[in-house]
């Protein structure tokens, strides 16, 4: 049998890393597991009632440090709050389909796997919409609209409220414009980085999965249609141009800002407001993240991203998984999640004025909070390739041929 691991307090995984099972905490699983057999309904009771304040939560950062989890502890005293952040979405829900459904009762990821991946696989369970929708119906209107209604990525095929929407933000790439214009860059787009000028003046942020949707539409390709064998050659001669052309690969979003701050390069591929704001937010104002104007997929050529918390479909799940989802509406917790440490992003609740008056000039300034309304309607959802195991295998065929 599987053994599941407990998530530590505040922990955060780094990139492929896991936590390993220690031979004590082995031993004391296996012995509750044998413990079990005998006594499942002994076992049972002691589990349910021992989970009434327990909470754990998989998550990207943000909803993992002490600003947000501190005061939930408080309010609710005696609670246990574990969270875990990973580095990719598909990393956290493995974890749920290798079993651990039975650890976690809270996942918050990127908004295409909740309805397509997660919820078909029985990995999470529905809200209450009568006890949720009061909070979703006061919302930016790209969440909630008279017209629209739920942003479908949040809703099941019947209907279902597949979770709860926070962080958002546009996600194509990043310049200097003391180097490259604001216009330049968003009338080029990411065809942009072929140019033979910016040879050895970029970088490549390595965040593989959203790297393979840039070079998709930098080629000039739809990514969430089926490609052709055309296609695929044109993707594979781009992905070879782009980390042929790149100065520095890196998938740490702080070295790739100094990089740019300091003249190393002028751009760099993959980013936006979630990574230009650290930078931003300490003075360096030419640290941009850009929403190209046009491009491939439907006219459109720039991506947006917003992250959906859902509840686990946990046999046992803690009741402080829906307090926990009710209490980061509150104004004052909203702005700790997106003001978290390391990035700053805008936020859902910000049409209430409650939580907008929290966020100080420069705060706003951060998150690039002035373009926000055109780069957003001038982006696409991030949302699972069709051909996506091809693709990445062809990028990582790419990034290995450039490292050797």
């Amino acid at each position: 049998m599987a053994f599941a691991y407990l998530p530590q307090e505040n922990s955060i995984v780094m990139r492929n890393k896991t936590p390993k099972i220690s031979r004590r905490n082995f031993l004391k699983t296996a012995a509750l597991a044998s413990a079990a057999i005998a006594a499942p309904t002994f076992l049972h009771r002691a589990w349910a009632s021992s989970r009434e304040k327990e909470l754990n939560i998989l998550c990207w950062e943000g909803y993992n440090t002490e600003n947000v989890l501190g005061p939930f502890r408080k309010a609710f005293k005696g609670a246990t709050v574990r969270a875990e952040s990973a580095t990719d979405d598909p990393t956290m829900i493995n974890k749920l389909r290798a079993g651990e459904t039975r650890v976690w009762d809270l996942i918050n990821v990127n908004q295409c796997w909740a309805r397509d991946q997660m919820f078909p696989e029985g990995l999470i369970k529905p809200l209450n919409k009568e006890k949720f929708m009061p909070y979703i119906q006061k919302m930016m209107h790209w969440f909630y609209n008279d017209k629209m209604g739920v942003n479908p990525f949040a809703l099941g095929p019947n209907g279902e409220l597949l979770g709860m929407m926070q962080r958002f933000g546009p996600f194509s790439f990043v310049v200097n414009t003391k180097k490259i214009s604001r216009q330049t860059a968003e009338d080029q787009g990411f065809p942009m980085f072929l140019d033979p000028s910016l040879k050895n003046r970029y970088g490549i942020l390595a965040y593989d999965n959203w790297n393979v949707m840039h070079l998709c539409i930098t080629a000039g390709i739809n990514p969430f249609t089926k490609l052709t064998e055309e296609q695929f050659a044109t993707y594979s001669d781009v992905c070879k141009r782009i980390f042929a052309g790149a100065k520095l690969i890196t998938a740490d979003l702080v070295q790739m800002n100094q990089a740019l701050v300091n003249g190393e390069i002028d751009c760099y591929f993959t980013g936006g407001t979630y990574t230009a704001s650290p930078a931003r937010f300490e003075g360096f104002k030419e640290v941009l993240g850009i929403s190209p104007k046009s491009g491939p997929i439907n006219g459109k050529g720039a991506m947006q991203w917003f992250e959906i918390t859902s509840l686990v479909n946990n046999p046992n799940l803690s009741p402080l998984a829906e307090e926990f989802l009710l209490f980061v509406q509150k104004p004052e917790i909203c702005k700790a999640v997106a003001f978290a440490e390391g990035t700053y992003n805008p936020v859902s609740q910000m049409s209430n004025p409650e939580v907008f008056k929290l966020f100080s000039k420069d705060e706003l300034d951060a998150i690039q909070w002035d373009t926000l309304e055109e780069e957003m309607n001038r982006s696409v959802d991030y949302q699972i390739c069709p051909d996506n195991d091809r693709l990445t295998a062809i990028y990582n065929e790419a990034k290995r041929t450039r490292s050797s």
